[in-house]
């Protein structure tokens, strides 16, 4: 373990329940790799004061979770395309006090629907906030047609729907039979710590009904949708795989250095090690 000193490089994560999950895994890397880096997951109660703490400390890099990931925007200085075409935030890069946006959710994202070879059939996305916009712009970029959005909201699931010309259902009930060949899950139901984390976010004949279903909830790794899927034998991806694709290009643009794809899986586990 080397030695905290004034030159280390600092990177955080701002999160409204944080984990230790992204913490291990770049720490990891850092050892692993003799990085002079640390990271540091946070909390915060004020965005503003903690982004101004980003750029006032010279803290590198600061990974953004729910609810912030739209309410950063105004507070960056620069917006990458994977963020722009969004409108959601998920990483941030400090150059000398210049914060530049990114959004790394989608590039994992779209690299999970490539390798887990998910037919481009009909999509239902659960969900209408920053996560849920990745998700979709990904499935569009993936060369998905047109989809549902399901989301209660009643402004941001319709805006979101229009604009990649999809349908909108303010209920997965309202759902038409065969939209969700592809059932992806971008709300926080099932996470752990939250108020639904026991709960499914959609009817279990939803989930017969699919053929491949994807949640992005990353802790637990195993979701109640995760685990009620693998029951009903349907192709899974996990917000687990998410979070690690993510990371490691969170990892890359903070530090300059790519890990290989075995650096990336090994950080991975270590990081559901412990959650202490």
């Amino acid at each position: 373990m080397r030695d905290i000193t004034k030159d280390t490089r600092l990177c955080i994560s701002l999160s409204a329940r944080p984990t230790n999950i992204g913490t291990r895994f770049h720490n990891h890397l850092y050892e692993k790799l003799d990085l002079d880096f640390v990271y540091k997951a946070f909390s915060a109660t004020d965005i503003r004061d903690a982004i101004a703490g980003v750029r006032g400390l010279g803290i590198r890099g600061c990974s953004v979770s729910m609810p912030w990931k739209e309410d950063v925007i105004a507070l960056v200085d620069e917006m990458t395309p994977s963020a722009s075409a969004i409108h959601s935030v998920n990483t941030m890069v400090n150059d000398d006090g210049r914060l530049t946006a990114y959004n790394t959710d989608f590039i994992a994202i779209r690299t999970l629907l490539d390798t887990h070879e998910v037919p481009r059939t009909s999509a239902a996305v659960l969900g209408a906030g920053g996560m849920a916009k990745a998700c979709v712009a990904a499935l569009a970029d993936a060369g998905f047609g047109p989809g549902t959005v399901i989301a209660r909201n009643e402004t941001t699931g319709p805006a979101l729907a229009e604009q990649y010309g999809w349908s909108w259902v303010a209920s997965s009930d309202a759902l038409p039979d065969g939209a969700g060949e592809l059932l992806l899950n971008a709300t926080p139901v099932g996470m752990a710590g939250g108020p639904a984390e026991r709960d499914l976010p959609v009817g279990e004949d939803l989930i017969a009904a699919a053929g491949t279903v994807f949640d992005v909830v990353a802790f637990p790794s195993r979701t109640p949708l995760v685990a009620a899927a693998e029951a009903a034998g349907k192709r899974v991806i996990t917000g687990a795989e998410v979070i690690a694709l993510q990371a490691a290009e969170q990892f890359a643009l903070y530090t300059g250095v790519r890990p290989t794809p075995e650096q990336v899986a090994e950080a991975s586990a270590y990081s559901r090690y412990s959650r202490a």
